[in-house]
Formats: C-alpha cells, structure tokens, sequence
C-alpha cells in the first residue's frame, strides 16, 4: 500500500551521488528550465476521514500519517548503516572545500530520523490534550472577566496582547486536532477543533485541508501552500500597491484573513466554498460544517455586540483576534523565512519531502514557547506532524545528532522574542521571489521596490 502512494504522487528516489555538488546560489541564467512533466503526470491523492479521493490535479492533502515517505529512501538505505548512507569526501558533510550545501540531498533518510526518536514520542495522550484545551479556555475568560472587571485603559493593552497570545495558543490546539496528534480519535478531534477554531473565526476544515497541502508540499516553489515564494514572473505581474503591502510591515502580518477568502497570488480559491480548488468532490461536506460553523460564531458576536454593545465587544474580542492574526502570521512565515543564510527552494526531481522538511526552521520564544504549546519546535512537526506537541522538544533533541547540520540551531530567546523582529524585518527587504527557472532556487532581492519607497 505504501509504495503505491508513493507511486500515485510521483515520488522518486533520489540518486545516490551527485557528481556536481551545489554550493552558493544559482544565478538564473545557470538554472535549468522547469521540469514538472513526472507531477502532472501522476494522480493526486486525498485523504479525509478514511475516504479515499483521485484527480488529475495536484491538490494534494497531507495524510494522517507520513510513514509512507519512507519508501522514498528505502532504496537508498539498504546499503546503510543505521540509515545513514556512505558519502564522499565534501558531498553534503560540510568537509568539502565547498563547504556545507543546504542544497544538496542528505546523507540520511525519513527512516534514521524515524528510528532516532523515543517510541513514547509517538503515543497521543487525549486526556492530556483536553488539560491543555481546558488550561487554555479557562484563561481566556478569566482574562476577559479580568479586564471587564478593571476596564481601565491601563489594562486594556496588557490584555490585548495577553488575549490575543491564548487565541494563538487555541489556534495551536485545533491545529493538532487537524494533525491527528490531539488524539487517536478523529470525531473527537474533529468536535474540539471546530470549537476551537471556530470561536477566533477559521473554518476549520477548509484550513485543514490546505495546512495539510502545505506540509505534503513544503519547500516546493509551486505546489506549498503556505508562504511559499512567488517565481520573478508573478512577482513582476503584481501592481505596485499589491507588491508593497506584500513586503511592507505591517501589512504581511495582517494577511491571514485574505488568505482565508483568497489564497496567495497566483493562486485562486477560497477556504470557504467547498467548490474551491484546494478540496476534492469528497471533501465538500467538510468544508459546508465547517463554514455554517464559522458562520454561527460570526452571528453570535454579531448578537453579543447588540447585547454589550459594539465598542465593548471591540476592546474584548476584535483587537485580540486582530494580535492572534499577527501572532499567526508572525510564527508561520519565521518558521519558513528569515534565516542568516539563504535557504533552497526546490522544484521537480529535486524536490522531496525530507529536502522540503529540511528546510524548515525551530525558533525560541521565550516565556511564549509553553504558553503556544512548542509550536517553534517546527522542523519534527513538520516531518512528522502526527507526533503530539508535548513530545516536540524531546524528539527534537533526539533527532539532532541525524540531523547535523541540517538542523539550525534556534537563537535563544530572552523573556519575550523581540529578537526575531530583525529576521522579520530583514526577510521583508531580502526575500522576494525566486527565479523563474532552475530546481533548486533562492530567494532574490528586488533593490528597487523598497528604494521607490524611500524616494515617494
């Protein structure tokens, strides 16, 4: 069964040496043209609730679980010790004269990484994610009745940003529910994660189905679904407004609601009708529950501005949700960008899903890690999302002697994060697009998009 999923999405086995290695970026004119023809060529495959749906797109959906990668390097580690394939001198290892190439395949597969981490790592525990989901829900109305309470405008700040902080930490835990990693128990997660997410305004499996698109396509320039690059000629076709509100702070903090109703450029769609091109005909009726969901929650603030009047429901709820949005934005766009080296990009046969995975990045946040339930711990999440949050750190930790240099060590943080404002600022003037051509790419700067800004 396994190797016909990886059949059916087109999955290749990486050669075993590659005689050029690749080190700096590939400047466009080196780059070789976009080969897709062996993607488009293979069925998508989707999975949802047990329900198995086929098309001719590549729409598609992360499964419950990612064991199945595996057979992509199963080839490659039979000859292996302990999953870790022989190398020559300077292929990948960082001993070379070129140094080390982020770029180049590594020397291990899913399997070693798999083997590394603790058995327990993997064990879902529902009752210990319902104490989170009960830890999380008793603060929000307990900061609510706090601030209702005093309603002074010393106050109203500190609760802002402290409301705003527990709806991210919710979105967390209805983001494990659409993993599979809150519980073993698919009506279980699929009840708590529509409680959640509905009640800071995401439509719960319309978000689903796409976050898991992204984790089954991360790292790949055309197929990831979330923050992934734009290619030179998509970025050239955008208007001037549109260019600089996508690369001007704060507006990119400010985009996950108009990815909701729109999706990124280049990209059409909406995570709201189920006629979308992000879902399968089987997936409909998933995407109807969860919209009448989001729906009914929007009503009732609606009722409840009547009720406690407007401004009221300002202060208690909208500026929260507004932090959430740039809470949300913030993490998710660091866990992919902002890095002090130029990270790849891939497409066609250099693209994989551990070469995708890999190029994700951990980041510290201080006081904040407990509190969004170790979210930055992302490199592990994201090769293998079904393990439960509070096993994150510890299957990271014993992951990083596979891993190498691979990993990137997160900076550590102080109490709170501010440090990883200068990556952000940074990634917004450097990171812009990618070339149009070549399969493994790096961001490029547009020098003349924020110079036009300074001289208007």
């Amino acid at each position: 069964m396994a190797s016909r999923v990886v059949s059916e999405f087109g999955l290749r086995p990486l050669p075993r040496i590659y005689p050029r290695p690749r080190t700096g970026i590939p400047s466009a004119a080196a780059a070789t043209q976009l080969q897709f023809r062996a993607l488009l060529e293979a069925p998508s495959m989707a999975v949802s609730g047990g329900r198995r749906g086929r098309g001719w797109e590549l729409r598609v959906n992360a499964p419950l679980m990612v064991g199945f990668v595996d057979e992509e390097f199963r080839e490659r580690e039979r000859g292996a010790v302990n999953g870790v394939v022989e190398m020559k001198l300077g292929e990948g290892d960082g001993d070379g004269d070129g140094g080390f190439d982020p770029g180049a395949p590594p020397p291990f597969g899913l399997a070693a990484i798999r083997a590394a981490i603790p058995k327990h790592c993997w064990v879902k525990d529902p009752w210990r994610s319902m104490s989170y989901v009960a830890r999380d829900v008793a603060v929000v109305f307990g900061l609510a009745a706090a601030a209702a309470f005093f309603n002074h405008w010393a106050v109203w700040p500190l609760y802002w940003f402290a409301q705003g902080t527990m709806f991210w930490a919710l979105f967390v835990l209805g983001h494990d529910c659409g993993h599979g990693s809150f519980s073993n128990n698919q009506k279980l997660n699929s009840v708590v994660g529509h409680l959640l997410h509905s009640s800071i305004l995401v439509p719960y499996h319309g978000w689903r189905i796409s976050h898991r698109t992204h984790h089954q396509n991360h790292g790949h320039v055309e197929n990831d679904e979330s923050w992934h690059p734009l290619s030179e000629k998509i970025y050239r076709s955008l208007d001037t407004a549109t260019r600089t509100l996508r690369f001007t702070l704060p507006f990119p903090m400010l985009a996950y609601p108009v990815y909701l109703w729109g999706r990124s450029p280049g990209k059409s769609g909406s995570h709201f009708d189920p006629k979308s091109d992000l879902f399968l005909p089987n997936e409909r009726k998933d995407v109807i529950t969860s919209t009448v969901c989001w729906s009914a929650m929007a009503a009732l603030l609606v009722c409840l501005s009547f009720v406690m009047g407007p401004v009221q429901m300002l202060k208690l709820y909208a500026i929260p949700n507004l932090i959430f949005v740039m809470w949300l934005d913030l993490v998710t766009y660091l866990h992919h960008h902002g890095h002090d080296e130029k990270l790849p990009w891939y497409r066609g046969k250099e693209w994989s899903y551990l070469r995708g995975g890999l190029t994700t990045l951990d980041r510290d946040y201080g006081w904040i890690n407990n509190i969004h339930h170790d979210i930055g711990t992302h490199v592990i999440h994201h090769l293998f999302p079904q393990i439960p949050h509070y096993h994150l750190v510890e299957a990271t930790e014993a992951a990083k002697p596979v891993l190498g240099k691979y990993y990137r060590m997160p900076k550590k943080s102080g109490p709170l994060p501010f440090h990883l404002i200068g990556n952000l600022i940074r990634s917004m003037k450097e990171d812009h697009f990618v070339s149009d051509t070549g399969d493994v790419v790096y961001y490029q700067k547009d020098s003349e998009l924020h110079e036009s800004q300074k001289s208007e």
